[in-house]
């Protein structure tokens, strides 16, 4: 029985972001499924927060592909990316007649992995 060959992947990941998973799910799913330079192009002209991570993070998964793989660059796409929730820090903010208020601060393990078009 002959086993199916997996197909070359180039991966980058980002851990301990300090942003929301929730926030950056949102841009997540707007590039899904897009060319590379599609999805450059929509993360460029985003106007959130999680866009700056996750420019970086394409380029950075881009010459993984290039330098590791040999991969083409016009024939990346983004074959999936998530994001998973990372440590919560835990800070407090004092309020009136000494009670305290918890601040969670939530970080992100964020994932993109790229494929060649067939």
């Amino acid at each position: 029985m002959a086993v199916a060959e997996k197909p070359i992947e180039a991966v980058a990941k980002l851990n301990y972001a300090r942003i929301s998973p929730r926030k950056v799910k949102i841009v997540l799913d707007l590039i899904r499924g897009e060319e590379v330079k599609t999805a450059r192009s929509i993360l460029r002209y985003t106007p959130k927060a999680a866009s700056e991570y996750l420019i970086k993070l394409l380029d950075s998964a881009v010459a993984n592909g290039e330098n590791n793989f040999s991969m083409n660059r016009d024939e990346l796409y983004v074959a999936q990316c998530y994001v998973c929730q990372g440590p919560t820090l835990k800070r407090i903010r004092p309020m009136d007649h000494g009670k305290a208020y918890r601040i969670n601060k939530k970080t992100s393990h964020i994932t993109i992995v790229l494929r060649e078009k067939e």
